[in-house]
């Protein structure tokens, strides 16, 4: 990799990644020479000492995007066919029976900066948030695909969804559309019907939010629904139905899922349909406002509310407000539990850390004169690994508790 254009690196970005940290801010790095926009570039420390080859971006804040701190590594299509390899016999071992719907790519997590692939059976649903990966996209979905088909896996359809926010800031327009790889018969395929838990779903893959459906959420979904036999339950931010299918199929007494959008309540009494599931019911309503009419009623009515709401903050900014909250929220969910009641409270931002999450919600059991018994502390499933050195990939929290 000698002839790549070099850049210097601070001694905090230098000490950062060797710690494991995928990336360098704008502030920490100078250019010896202008790498272009996209290119693959070698860093180096402030003496001279080489740390790690990545994508560089001038638009980009996220201005150094580690792809390997191994010098012997050539970036070209090797690097990248291992990687996907990896990646994938990496799901196919920790998912077991769930590969056939699971996160088959987690950005850096898996070395693939800004990149996410989720495969919902034989539809592959793709979002992408880095120039550099943008730019070799093709030979991506090629060698995907291929080792794909050679461990008999059967894609018959890929789409793209990568918009919004992140793409922006690393100067890429929204792109959203299906995409044909060269040597695979690909169709335009919008819905399929996934299983997960034994629950099965309706992924609108061109409308659902992100990539469809968020699949890492799985495992807690199960585990709520162990819980929930013969109980009144109430699952907040229900968006498809998720964790209130899990509870009715595992024979709870009723299941009510809100959600703001009529969509998503469309979609979760689609779902409902499909697995013949009678003792659930969807409305519209926004959380806070359900939430505070229901206290009207006094406790008692839930024996478990569960709480998945989107993330109320997705900057560092505005982490004081979020966490107000998520205070508030699980505040207004503990006064309506009886004792003895359960709750299963989430957090899906990144910037909500573990520590920020759990001290919100032990104030709320505090403003609600409740205590707390943890049950489970519980992640994102195995398929969302978390890379060490690297805090914001453990962005999902699910705390399970009985209130006493």
């Amino acid at each position: 990799m000698e002839d790549l254009v070099r850049i210097r690196l601070s001694a905090r970005a230098e000490r950062e990644i060797k710690n494991g940290f995928p990336w360098a801010y704008d502030t920490e790095v100078t250019a010896d020479e202008q790498p272009g926009d996209g290119d693959v570039c070698l860093a180096y420390s402030e003496k001279g000492k080489y740390i790690a080859a990545g994508f560089y971006n001038s638009a980009s804040k996220l201005r150094f995007r580690v792809l390997s701190v191994n010098a012997n590594d050539r970036i070209d299509e090797q690097f990248w066919a291992r990687r996907i390899r990896w990646a994938v016999d990496y799901r196919r071992r920790t998912m077991g029976d769930d590969f056939s719907c699971c996160r088959l790519i987690f950005g850096d997590a898996d070395g693939f900066p800004g990149l996410t692939v989720d495969r919902y059976e034989d539809v592959l649903s793709v979002e992408v948030n880095c120039l550099g990966i943008d730019r070799i996209k093709e030979l991506i979905y090629s060698e995907l695909l291929k080792y794909l088909k050679e461990t008999d896996v059967t894609i018959t359809s890929v789409i793209e969804r990568s918009e919004g926010r992140n793409r922006q800031l690393e100067g890429l327009p929204d792109l959203i559309g299906y995409v044909t790889v060269p040597g695979f018969d690909l169709t335009e395929k919008r819905e399929v019907i996934i299983t997960e838990n034994g629950i099965r779903y309706a992924v609108d893959v061109e409308q659902g939010q992100k990539t469809g459906y968020f699949l890492d959420q799985k495992y807690n979904r199960a585990a709520a629904a162990k819980l929930a036999g013969g109980m009144k339950v109430l699952d907040c931010c229900t968006h498809t139905g998720g964790f209130a299918l899990n509870c009715a199929a595992a024979g709870a007494d009723s299941v009510l899922g809100i959600d703001v959008s009529q969509t998503a309540v469309d979609q979760s009494t689609k779902n409902a349909e499909l697995n013949g599931l009678k003792n659930v019911c969807f409305e519209k309503h926004d959380v806070f406002e359900f939430l505070e009419k229901e206290l009207k009623n006094g406790r008692g009515r839930w024996d478990m509310i569960i709480l998945d709401p989107p993330a109320f903050t997705k900057s560092r900014a505005t982490v004081r407000n979020a966490d107000s909250a998520y205070e508030e929220l699980n505040l207004l969910a503990m006064r309506l539990l009886p004792r003895g009641g359960y709750l299963v409270t989430c957090s899906c931002s990144r910037f909500m850390t573990p520590e920020l999450f759990m001290n919100a919600v032990s104030r709320a059991a505090y403003r609600a004169k409740v205590s707390l018994k943890l049950i489970e502390r519980r992640g994102a499933s195995p398929d969302h690994p978390v890379l060490i050195g690297a805090p914001d990939t453990e962005y999902l929290k699910c705390l399970i508790f009985q209130v006493v």
